[in-house]
């Protein structure tokens, strides 16, 4: 398992506590109380213990484990009040976080064996000492209050990481869906406008010998063309900072039809209440529509474009046919105009039919049911 930070706090506290009992008991203790050199050297390797906490973040895991040991050993054989063995259960306390539950409760079942031992080699007939069994005990609730401690910490932060974790993961995603949201509204709308400007300029360019007035009609077009596509950099910018306004789909839909010059003819009919719609969707189905046709010029070459759609009281559905070439559906064809339309009508649960084949003009069929709207 990974390393988890131990809880800092409690290592210093436990030091501060013997290091303050342990003088205590050198200052009152009966018949002059323990040497100079064993005070002394119980104070330094307290003073050690300390400073190998200031220096944790830095040492790596085993030689840190050891030299605590090899510290709280020396201060339990210093410490004259015998109150330093509670030091013991920071052993398997800060294992927990390094090393896992496994080696934790290892190490805490050592520390009460190490005591018995001691107490046996050192104190025959200890077990029937009052104060060695109540220090026994004491020790064995000493490590089952540090280890629940260490178990809460390291779930606490087991869980912040995957919190963590899952915000990263939602934020890529959320940047993700972001920006094809927005390639779909660039692709959409400015490449909508921008075909058709170049359409108009090489009417303009074909005509302008020939035909003067259409050539000038052309050039109208692609100058009203772009002031189009500035107007729809202008929304973009303000969607971004601001939540999107409703469109109105009919009266859009019939831009579409003035939208290009003189051809292809665009036939749009539009029949059922638009308000039972939300936004995503009446979005959806726009700019399904505006792909259609920007298709249709570009690519099908076609004459005349039928659009027609019935927002029923269960679903709009959307058909967008022209008698250009066609192409095959099926076919390494599909550009990002349809991808981007597929995801869109996808969003609001909708489907996408494409009926094409070369030479067979294309009939495109949007069904989008009401009230599932997603984000556009």
């Amino acid at each position: 398992m990974s390393a988890y930070t131990p809880v800092r706090w409690v290592a210093p506290l436990l030091y501060g506590a013997v290091l303050v009992g342990g003088l205590y008991h050198a200052t009152v203790a009966p018949g002059g109380g323990p040497s100079g050199w064993r005070t002394a050297g119980f104070g330094t390797a307290i003073g050690a213990l300390f400073a190998l906490e200031a220096v944790a973040g830095s040492v790596p895991r085993l030689p840190l484990l050891l030299a605590r040991l090899a510290l709280i050993g020396a201060v339990v054989v210093l410490d004259a009040s015998e109150l330093a063995q509670v030091l013991f259960v920071l052993l398997p306390f800060t294992a927990y976080f390094a090393y896992g539950r496994t080696v934790a409760l290892a190490l805490a079942a050592l520390c009460p064996a190490g005591l018995i031992a001691g107490l046996a080699l050192g104190s025959p007939g200890w077990y029937r000492d009052q104060e060695h069994i109540s220090d026994l005990l004491m020790l064995c609730v000493g490590l089952v209050l540090a280890l629940s401690m260490a178990a809460v910490a390291v779930g606490e932060q087991r869980a912040r990481l995957a919190v963590q974790e899952y915000a990263a993961r939602v934020a890529e995603l959320s940047a993700a869906a972001e920006r094809n949201r927005l390639a779909r509204d660039l692709h959409d709308s400015l490449g909508h406008h921008l075909t058709a400007i170049s359409v108009q300029l090489e009417m303009a360019s074909e005509f302008r010998t020939l035909d003067p007035e259409a050539a000038g009609r052309a050039m109208a077009e692609a100058r009203r063309s772009a002031k189009l596509a500035l107007g729809d950099v202008r929304r973009s910018v303000r969607v971004l900072r601001d939540a999107p306004a409703r469109p109105a789909l009919t009266s859009a839909l019939a831009g579409l039809a003035g939208d290009g010059g003189a051809r292809p003819r665009v036939t749009v009919e539009v029949s059922g209440e638009e308000s039972a719609y939300g936004t995503a969707e009446l979005t959806a189905l726009y700019r399904a529509a505006q792909e259609a046709l920007t298709n249709a010029r570009r690519h099908a070459g076609a004459s005349e474009v039928t659009v027609t759609l019935r927002l029923a009281a269960d679903e709009a559905r959307l058909v967008v046919a022209d008698d250009g070439c066609g192409f095959a559906p099926d076919g390494a064809t599909g550009g990002f105009g349809l991808l981007g339309m597929r995801e869109r009508v996808q969003l609001v649960a909708g489907s996408v039919l494409i009926d094409s084949g070369p030479g067979a003009g294309t009939r495109l069929t949007v069904t989008v049911p009401r009230g599932r709207g997603g984000a556009a």
